[in-house]
């Protein structure tokens, strides 16, 4: 072999070593992994539980607000009763003065020397007391003598005829009425005139 063939035989190897070289895929470089990447996805049993996790927290508000609901619409019932029975005992209470005064009559009366005209003017006094301390109570009478009749507050018992008052106004009450607070406790039992007799009638 020449110099010459050994210097081109040199140059063909080193030309097809370059070619070897360049034809091998380059490795890409390996990423670092994520922290995302690292954790795995919740399995089908964890999300399970945290679902009834969360249901059973739910629940639980639940039944502590009924329980609240509950607590509260009782103790609204009792302090009703409470108060009922408190305004009764205020009234009672009001009331004990005259009963006291109308013992003291009972017993006045039971004297041999017992006088009639004192006993009434005593049960009178008592009268106007316990009126006085229902009316502090809402309490009001209703005794419409010469009133129109009001058929919201008045009961006609009869009609009679009457020179002195006009036709549809209370001749006489029979049975006063009562009011408490402005509602109707009893309605006035009365006697409506019919107006002024005719001749016929006089007669």
């Amino acid at each position: 072999m020449t110099s010459q063939q050994s210097k081109e035989s040199t140059e063909k190897n080193s030309n097809t070593a370059e070619t070897t070289v360049e034809e091998k895929p380059a490795t890409a470089p390996a990423e670092p992994k994520t922290e995302s990447a690292e954790k795995a996805a919740p399995s089908l049993e964890e999300q399970l539980a945290a679902a009834k996790a969360e249901t059973a927290a739910h629940y639980d508000r639940y039944v502590r607000a009924m329980a609240d609901h509950e607590n509260f619409r009782k103790r609204v019932a009792r302090e009703k009763d409470e108060l009922r029975q408190y305004a009764a005992s205020r009234v009672l209470e009001d009331l004990l003065p005259a009963l006291d005064n109308l013992g003291l009559g009972l017993a006045a009366a039971d004297q041999p020397n017992a006088d009639v005209k004192t006993l009434r003017e005593g049960v009178a006094m008592v009268q106007t007391q316990l009126k006085s301390t229902l009316e502090q109570h809402g309490l009001k009478e209703i005794n419409p003598v010469g009133q129109a009749f009001d058929a919201h507050q008045h009961e006609a018992l009869s009609q009679q005829p009457s020179a002195e008052v006009a036709e549809g106004n209370v001749l006489n009450v029979i049975r006063v009425g009562y009011s408490l607070n402005g509602r109707l406790l009893r309605p006035a039992s009365v006697v409506v005139s019919s107006g002024a007799p005719n001749a016929e009638e006089k007669k």
